[in-house]
């Protein structure tokens, strides 16, 4: 049982940066960039003017609500990063992710972006996603980041301390590796709030 969990967290570690590739047709419109389609997700975004406060589609609806919040850093873990970019997708509470297509581009529904302020802080409001129980997957979210005048990149994803299939050699598999992912949210007036600062790459 235990080499089953440790090869289910492997394989779900080496498949959680990865994101769902758009299906290539053609675009007929001519306002749209010529890489519209294999383009990262993170440049979809709607708004001419991110903030540095996002809400996921649906949030208002879900029942186990969760606030991320904090501050990226630049690489050298003290000095706020303004004006970057945070892209994050997830399931839905079932587990499952729900896809949309626009101008033949298909996406996670439960998505959002937000854009640091001057302080380096941002906020999502989204919701615990779920889990399909019988695969034993990790409740997670991806996230994309992209600093000013750097290429974007996958960031690990956010896991939450209270998962039961999170074990114990999955724990040590991360700490291993030095990668500090999980969310540990606390109930604060009827919302989960998680705090999770970034520190970017170098």
């Amino acid at each position: 049982m235990k080499n089953l969990l440790t090869i289910l967290c492997f394989t779900f570690f080496m498949s959680v940066n990865f994101t769902l590739i758009a299906q290539e047709t053609t675009i007929a419109s001519n306002d749209l960039p010529a890489d519209y389609l294999k383009r990262s997700a993170l440049y979809d975004y709607s708004e001419s003017q991110l903030n540095n406060t996002d809400s996921i589609p649906d949030f208002e609806s879900k029942s186990n609500k969760l606030k991320i919040t904090g501050t990226i850093y630049l690489s050298d873990g003290k000095t706020p990063a303004k004006d970057v970019i945070l892209y994050i997708e997830q399931p839905d509470e079932n587990g499952d992710y729900e896809l949309k297509t626009e101008n033949n581009k298909r996406y996670v529904h439960h998505r959002g972006w937000i854009k640091t302020n001057a302080d380096g802080q941002y906020t999502f409001y989204t919701f615990i996603p779920g889990q399909v129980l019988r695969y034993k997957e990790l409740k997670h979210i991806h996230p994309v980041i992209k600093a000013p005048g750097q290429p974007e990149y996958d960031m690990d994803a956010l896991l939450f301390d209270n998962d039961p299939f999170l074990s114990k050699s999955c724990r040590k598999r991360l700490a291993k590796r030095g990668i500090d992912t999980i969310l540990k949210p606390i109930m604060k007036d009827n919302l989960l709030v998680a705090t999770r600062d970034i520190v970017l790459q170098q």
